[in-house]
This record gives structure tokens, C-alpha cells and sequence, in this order.
């Protein structure tokens, strides 16, 4: 998004810093509805003393909250988590206004959010220590899980709700402070999470809010009362997150890109297969880190299989995610995106792929200064091919033909990224082998979509994730808390004199 120094007189979504609004911010960028083109809002956007002042107001929270007992931080959260669900439509028309998938993706976004919270919940059971009793001469031995600090969360655009709450719902549970950094171009969700937390009654600068674009986020990275990052983005900026936190001595979780394959074996229910890689591939305009962008069709599949696809695209409706009644997949964020998504098009039929459909002549009647492409399928794709090897992020799929099971996972292994990984399939036994071999964090069996629920965690490996822990779950109050073990003893009345050999537990 370009910064303007000129305000464009439309409503102002603002920081939230110690629970108020706060416009500061010498450049602003204009927040566009993609489906018309237009701007419906501007955004301040943050240097790095708006930064300073949103950090140290957190850090001036940090005391207060931290001995805050959980049950009561837990209500908080409860009363949050209801308020969602009261205001769940009018949080999936923001949504859907700035990023522009559909109304019912939109809801299932919060809901996704929602099951973070109710984790977040019970997150005092979680925060137990253990205790040993008398591990030797009288010596008591327990642990704790105390808090980090101020934390920072960096999110992205596809998912301008549930993404911050995957992030500090957990990390205030667990009695740090938090600053987020939402995406510039779907400002608005987050404000109004902020804003429901402060109903539910959360103390006033626990969570902040800045905008902005790389100024802020170098100023979240490098602020040294900063403890901890939690980001979720491209591949190479979540590699230079990681680097430049870790370089600062921050704990960091930096989840990066995908290319997730979904497998269909020659046994695997063709029609539930090809139900399942249109919905996981076009599906919010393919712009989901958890989107299947290849079809890895395992022995005589292929034609079968494409016939199938091509007939269901072809069915698809395409436009305003508002838009009554219900379309399918909605525009791309930008228009500078939707042109490298068909620089990518024009790249696979360039290299030899075969464009079964090309989705770049689609015209939305009434809407087109929206950003909207239709779905692309590619079949005989390669790996050496720049569609196989990117995360392309829009709704193209690729067809790759392989002869066996074997075939298909060393085929995944061998890519960089290992994000998630499906195979659909009717046999228990390739089933289990699948799921234990493939170099992937996240695996389906007959679900294309693996997110793991809020009690699980999410996260890839290889280039995917960078950091130790994956995101919300149990994983999620390991990163966000700091184990402490205590080994404690009572003086007897009768002193013994100094020890000077090494303390045994005997």
C-alpha cells in the first residue's frame, strides 16, 4: 500500500493506545473495499514513536496484569468470548468489506477465532506447575510458568480477525501485554476487537493497537522492551523477522508460506476429491496459507480427475462477497496482486503447462473496477516450474502426475515449503504411511483443510515456520510463558555448617 502525507477525508481507523483512539502518524494509506476498488477508509500509519509510546503503555500495564489471579483473567476472556458471538455479523461484514472474501467465509473466520478464546479460557489449567515433594534432605522442588512481558503480534491480511486471535487472547491469558501490528490493508477488525475486549473489561493499555507498514514493524522488532514476536506472513519477510528478532533477543514465532499439495490416490472417491480442491484451492480467492495449490494425481487419475475439476470451476460464482445471492470466491486484495497472479498464469503457459482454464477474461458486471480474477487450472505442471515452485497466493491450481504413493511424497519433501499436506484415499494403510512420512506440519486424511483445532497447534515445518513453537494450543502457552523451576528448604533449628561437596537428590 502507498503512504500519503494528504488526508483523503474518509472515517479514520485509528491506534489504540491505553484504550484510546490515537491518530498519530505523518504518512496515511488508503484502506479500499476490493470488490469496487474504492477507498472506504484511511489509516494513520505508524513511526517509531508511536511505537514507543504503545510499547511503554504496555509495559506500564505489564505489573497490574501479571498479578491479576487467572480466574479473574479467564472471565475476561469469557465475557470476550461471548461478545464475539454476539457480534459476529457485524464483524464479518468489516471483513468482508476490506479483504473481500464472502459473508459465510467471513463468519467462519470468527468462529475459527472464537475456538482460540475458549481455549484461552482454560488457559489457568494449563499454567500449573508441578511439584515434587522431598527430593532429598528436606528439600522441596516445584515449577512455574510466569509471563514474558510485552508481547507483539505482526498479522496478515487474509485473515484480519481470527489470525490476532490466535495471538493475544493466549498471550494475555497467560498475563503479558500485548501490541499489534494488524495488516495496513484490513485495519478496522482489529479495532473492533479491541474495543469488545475493552467492554469485557480488560484493563486499559493490555492490548494496543498500531497501523502502518515496514517502519512499524522494524520499530516493533527492534524495540528493546519488546520480549516476544509472533508473526504470520510470506516466507521471506518471516525469515527476516526471525532473523532480526532472534538478533535482538526476542523469542520469536515467524510462520511463513505454502505450497500445500493434496495427493489423490487411484482408490481415493474422485467426487469428494475434486469437491474438496475446489473448495481448498478456490476458496477465498486461493489467498489462505492453508490453501491446496496442487493436485498430485497418483497413477490413472489425472484425466478423470481434471474432467471433473474443470466441470465444477465452471460452476463456480464469482463477485462481491456481500452480494445477494451468495457467490463462491471473491476478488483478490489488490490490484497490484491480481496482476502477479497473472504474471504467474502467463509464466506456467509460457514454461509448457496446459491451461485447462483460464480464469483471466472474467468481467463482474456492476463491480468492474473490482480486483477479481477467476479460477485458473493447470494441468501437466512440473516442479521445475515457477507455478509448482512459489506460493502464488490467488486461485490457480496445478495438476502434477506422478505413478505411485512414493512418487508423491518425495515430491512434497523435496519443496521448501511444508506447510500442509492431504491425501485423500480409501485405504487405512496408505493412509498411515502418508501421514507418518510426509515432511509437513499439518496432515489430512480426507480433509483437504487440516487447520488444527484451537486445542491442537498450528504451524508448518521447513520454511514454513521459523522458531520453536507453533502457534495457539498448548504450543502456544509454551512460547508465550517462561518455565521457572524452585527448589525450596525450611533451616532446621540445629545448623549444620557449610556443604562443600556437590548437592545430591538422595
Amino acid at each position: 500500500m502507498s503512504a500519503s502525507t494528504q488526508p483523503i477525508g474518509l472515517p479514520i481507523v485509528t491506534h489504540v493506545i491505553g484504550g484510546a483512539g490515537d491518530e498519530t502518524g505523518a504518512r496515511r494509506g488508503a484502506v479500499l473495499d476490493p470488490a469496487s476498488g474504492q477507498a472506504v477508509a484511511e489509516v494513520p500509519f505508524a513511526d517509531a514513536a508511536v511505537v514507543d509510546r504503545a510499547v511503554r503503555t504496555a509495559a506500564a500495564a505489564f505489573p497490574a496484569w501479571s498479578e491479576t489471579p487467572a480466574p479473574r483473567r479467564a472471565r475476561v476472556l469469557f465475557r470476550f468470548k461471548s461478545l464475539l458471538e454476539q457480534h459476529r455479523e457485524a464483524l464479518a461484514e468489516i471483513i468482508t468489506r476490506e479483504h473481500g472474501k464472502t459473508l459465510a467465509d467471513a463468519r467462519g473466520e470468527i468462529d475459527r477465532g472464537i475456538e482460540v478464546v475458549e481455549f484461552a479460557c482454560g488457559a489457568p489449567q494449563l499454567l500449573q506447575g508441578r511439584h515434587a515433594d522431598n527430593v532429598g534432605g528436606g528439600i522441596d522442588n516445584f515449577s512455574l510458568r510466569q509471563p514474558l512481558g510485552v508481547c507483539a503480534g505482526i498479522t496478515p491480511f487474509n485473515f484480519p480477525a481470527m489470525v490476532p486471535l490466535w495471538m493475544f487472547p493466549i498471550a494475555i491469558a497467560c498475563s503479558n501485554t500485548f501490541v499489534l501490528k494488524p495488516s495496513e490493508r484490513v485495519p478496522s477488525a482489529a479495532g473492533r476487537l479491541a474495543a469488545l475486549l475493552d467492554e469485557a473489561g480488560l484493563p486499559n493499555g493490555v492490548l494496543n493497537i498500531v497501523h502502518g507498514d515496514r517502519e512499524a514493524v522494524e520499530a516493533l522488532l527492534d524495540h528493546p522492551a519488546v520480549e516476544a514476536i509472533s508473526f504470520v506472513g510470506s516466507t521471506p519477510v518471516a525469515a527476516e523477522v526471525f532473523a532480526r528478532g532472534a538478533a535482538r533477543g526476542k523469542r520469536v514465532q515467524a510462520l511463513g508460506g505454502a505450497k500445500n499439495h493434496l495427493v489423490v490416490m487411484p482408490d481415493a472417491d474422485l467426487e469428494q476429491a475434486a469437491d474438496a480442491l475446489v473448495g481448498a484451492g478456490y476458496g477465498s480467492a486461493g489467498e489462505r496459507c492453508m490453501a491446496v495449490s496442487v493436485a498430485v494425481a497418483v497413477g490413472d487419475v489425472a484425466d478423470a480427475l481434471v474432467e471433473k475439476l474443470s466441470e465444477r470451476i465452471g460452476r463456480l460464482r464469482i463477485g462481491d462477497g456481500s452480494a445477494a445471492p451468495p457467490v463462491d470466491m471473491g476478488p483478490l486484495i489488490t490490484e497490484a496482486h491480481r496482476r502477479r497472479v497473472i504474471d504467474y498464469i502467463e509464466a506456467g503457459v509460457r514454461e509448457g503447462a496446459k491451461l485447462v482454464v483460464d480464469g483471466r477474461g472474467l468481467v463482474v458486471t456492476g463491480r468492474e473496477q473490482g480486483f477479481f480474477l477467476g479460477p485458473s487450472l493447470f494441468d501437466h505442471v512440473t516442479p521445475a516450474m515457477r507455478i509448482y515452485r512459489d506460493e502464488i497466493f490467488g486461485p490457480v491450481l496445478c495438476v502434477v502426475r506422478v505413478p505411485d504413493l512414493k512418487s508423491a511424497v518425495e515430491l512434497i519433501d523435496r519443496h521448501e515449503l511444508g506447510n500442509g499436506a492431504s491425501c485423500f484415499t480409501s485405504d487405512g494403510g496408505t493412509a498411515r504411511d502418508f501421514a507418518r512420512r510426509v515432511r509437513a506440519g499439518m496432515v489430512g486424511i480426507n480433509v483437504p483443510i487440516p487447520v488444527p483445532t484451537a486445542f491442537h497447534s498450528f504451524g508448518g515445518w521447513k520454511r514454513s515456520l521459523f522458531g520453536d513453537h507453533h502457534i495457539y494450543g498448548e504450543e502456544g502457552i509454551r512460547f508465550y510463558t517462561r518455565y521457572k523451576s524452585v527448589m525450596q528448604r525450611w533451616p532446621e533449628t540445629d545448623a549444620k555448617g557449610p556443604e562443600f561437596t556437590m548437592p545430591t537428590n538422595g
